[in-house]
């Protein structure tokens, strides 16, 4: 039978895929960037600082994040029934209780965060615990705690560093190559064609690739959570009631988007056309219902 732990091998296995895929990426668009501008130092330079950033992403990427949301930790005293709810489904999922911070800010939201169960933390919003009763905050820190035990806060993580420095990588082509050097006598203008055609497009399709996992994520996480709680209506619910309140966090950042149990710009999460979709980072409210409650 399936369980939270279900996929966490699968996991692991698909971040060092990430990982590398990503690291490859960089170190082709490093070859093609000091080729077409003559510059051989752009290439240990793409590489050195990628792993720079991989290793930083994975040691300090929960204490941006909780900074970034202006999230606290929640003293026991004070939140005595949320840290019930945590002890009790970490306890049922056999992880170790995550540390527990609350972020103030109206709008309906949570979000986990950190390099491994250890190190974990769950974060929730103070209007989160205004409008959901107990079984639908049981439903969305199950969502979290799967979050924790399926591995996902690495690869999403992860991705998104990388993206981010294909994205710098890309910028400091277009605008190096304008004093570039001359490589006409090697290539013709194939390879400053190339090189302008992968600055171009490689932001576009390593964001795309991004997002295709959070999305894919956060359905594994609803599933996950049902199958701790055994009781999907709880998550669905939570999820509805979320996407009716719909209003922004104040703290919303695109760099940490992702990781919310709802898209912290717009938690409506409305079906929207292909393209709109494809360009976000949750999938629609509605389909995950479904997909909770199937045809009940």
């Amino acid at each position: 039978m399936a369980t939270i732990y279900t996929h966490q091998d699968s996991n692991i296995a698909k971040t060092w895929l990430l990982m590398s895929t990503f690291l490859i990426a960089i170190i082709g668009l490093g070859w093609v960037f000091s080729y077409v501008l003559d510059e051989p130092i752009i290439l240990p330079v793409a590489i050195v600082l990628s792993i720079v950033m991989n290793v930083g992403s994975y040691w300090f990427s929960d204490k941006l994040v909780l900074s970034m949301s202006g999230a606290v930790e929640a003293p026991d005293a004070q939140y005595p029934d949320l840290h019930n709810v945590v002890e009790n489904l970490a306890i049922t999922a056999g992880l170790p209780k995550p540390k527990i911070y609350i972020i103030n800010d109206s709008s309906p939201n949570a979000f986990a965060t950190g390099r491994n169960a250890k190190h974990a933390v769950v974060a929730v919003t103070t209007g989160l615990l205004a409008i959901l009763n107990k079984t639908e905050l049981e439903g969305v820190i199950a969502h979290e705690l799967s979050h924790i035990g399926n591995k996902d806060m690495l690869v999403s993580t992860i991705a998104v560093v990388l993206v981010g420095f294909v994205t710098l990588l890309s910028d400091f082509f277009l605008r190096a190559s304008r004093f570039g050097g001359d490589r006409d006598n090697k290539a013709g203008g194939v390879f400053i064609i190339v090189g302008f055609v992968l600055a171009l497009l490689s932001p576009l399709i390593a964001t795309l690739m991004q997002l295709a996992i959070s999305r894919r994520r956060e359905y594994l996480a609803d599933a996950s959570g049902a199958l701790l709680t055994r009781y999907p209506e709880g998550l669905a619910s939570a999820l509805q009631k979320i996407s009716a309140h719909g209003t922004p966090m104040r703290r919303a950042n695109n760099a940490t988007a992702h990781l919310f149990i709802a898209n912290p710009f717009d938690a409506t999460g409305k079906t929207r056309g292909f393209i709109s979709n494809l360009f976000s980072t949750h999938p629609p409210v509605e389909a995950r219902v479904k997909a909770l409650l199937g045809d009940k």
